[in-house]
């Protein structure tokens, strides 16, 4: 299937010390030959794959330099898309990249959409679907333990799995069949039934440990939504700042200072955490500091971690206990901070309203108890280290959801059998789970989904 010559910038915008203008197409090293003049003369559509040239860009109307540059030439099919790939190495100037990108496009290339290139690794059969997702999870992942994750997602890992329980459904299928076309031998059917459990079991099993590591997953991949709150002037500002390690957030003595939301994602044991300061939540005549508050009570209800912040300097008060309230029954860490001014919070009453709640002790100003309170949000969330060896963690959530739904179409032709229920109606379900797990690779999706997941990612990817 051929298709038009695509061409992107493929590094961030801004100033930087190399540009990359990336092609790929039938015609890639034939627009770039005809732009690129080596140092030696040689044309580009001479040399060898998997090399690199140092030259001058020209315009070919007016044969004016445009940019030095070093251009990377990799031929079909060993590239990333399958395609002829030219990548034309640039300064990295603004108007530099430009010029070239527009002068590629002027001489036959199309401009690539969004994840295009990726695109077509995945339509030429280079990567499967979650294999693509993973790229994107690599250049999103905010900590070590996240981009290992995907860099094993992008390898296969998950896809060898999906692809290996695919097998096993589509060889019971086949066995089933046996039953539909042989009716009449009793002992076809009984041996039909073992079968059918004993594997549908044991792909239920597998599908079941894959949703096990969703949680944990989700989290490595999107960070875990944090929220801090407390009252005013408790030391939530120099909470962010310790955590992320930058003053981010004004600290002032001055209460209700922070007005807004701010948002910083911090690396915390291996967990990326997307930290939320927020506004004091307490009663105010102040219009702007008013829409703060009411920001901070949205952004609490969508938290899947609250950091409580006590004053450890000063007797609980009802603001205190309306926020214990509030966070009930939710992820929560109260931080009685200030623990180098004398105490005068009652501890018995801080227990008794902390009910479950880890419970720790800090003197932010002088950086005490910052190692225990990242020690009890790793713990909270993921139980001992984080397996990174043979482990395979789903970290999507439309590959979680998938899963999740041929998991109950394979718990529905279990219950199926147990109840004598035709074997042609228990092939439906199972051919269910089959076609869902083909979903999580692309081996069954529509032409629409495809669209949608690569407009997500960056233009040039």
């Amino acid at each position: 299937m051929e298709m038009e010559t695509i061409a992107a910038i493929s590094t961030p915008m801004g100033e930087g010390a190399i540009g990359i203008v990336r092609l790929s197409g039938d015609e890639a090293i034939t627009i770039a030959s005809r732009l690129f003049q080596t140092r030696g003369g040689r044309a580009l559509t001479e040399v060898d794959s998997h090399t690199i040239h140092y030259g001058h860009v020209l315009n070919p109307n007016t044969q004016d330099i445009i940019e030095e540059a070093m251009v990377s030439v990799m031929k079909a099919p060993r590239t990333f898309t399958r395609e002829h790939v030219v990548e034309i190495n640039c300064h990295g100037g603004l108007l530099s990249v430009h010029k070239v990108l527009q002068l590629v496009l002027a001489n036959g290339a199309r401009l690539a959409e969004p994840g295009e290139f990726t695109k077509r690794a995945f339509l030429h059969g280079r990567i499967d679907l979650s294999q693509a997702e993973a790229v994107m999870d690599i250049i999103r992942a905010k900590t070590d333990r996240a981009m290992s994750v995907a860099v094993k997602q992008v390898e296969g890992r998950l896809s060898k799995l999906v692809k290996k329980l695919r097998q096993e459904i589509l060889e019971t299928l086949a066995h089933v069949e046996v039953n539909i076309d042989y009716p009449e031998y009793d002992d076809v059917e009984e041996m039909t039934h073992h079968v059918l459990t004993e594997k549908a079991t044991h792909v239920q099993t597998e599908i079941r440990k894959l949703l096990q590591t969703a949680g944990q997953g989700k989290i490595l991949r999107e960070g875990l939504s944090t929220v801090i709150i407390g009252r005013p002037n408790v030391g939530k500002s120099s909470l962010l700042n310790s955590l992320v390690h930058e003053n981010k957030a004004i600290v002032t003595d001055i209460p209700g200072t922070t007005r807004d939301v701010i948002e910083e994602y911090v690396n915390v044991r291996g967990v990326p955490l997307r930290l939320v300061d927020t506004a004091g939540i307490r009663e105010t005549e102040d219009l702007v500091e008013r829409i703060g508050v009411e920001r901070s009570r949205q952004v609490l209800k969508e938290a899947d971690l609250i950091l409580l912040v006590i004053n450890g300097n000063e007797p609980l008060t009802e603001e205190d206990e309306r926020l214990f309230e509030a966070v009930k029954g939710m992820d929560t860490i109260v931080i009685v901070n200030k623990l180098d001014l004398p105490q005068k919070v009652d501890r018995k009453l801080l227990e008794r309203l902390a009910t479950d709640h880890p419970i720790v002790f800090t003197s932010l100003v002088e950086e005490q108890g910052v190692d225990e309170l990242e020690e009890a949000i790793a713990s909270l969330f993921f139980e001992g280290e984080l397996d990174g060896g043979d482990l395979t963690y789903v970290t999507n959530s439309r590959h979680i959801a998938l899963l999740q739904q041929a998991e109950q179409a394979i718990g529905d032709a279990l219950e199926a059998v147990q109840l004598d229920v035709p074997i042609d109606m228990v092939q439906i379900d199972l051919t269910r789970s089959w076609e869902l797990l083909g979903e999580v690779i692309g081996e069954e999706v529509q032409e629409s989904l495809i669209d949608q997941l690569f407009s997500q990612f960056c233009l040039g990817k």
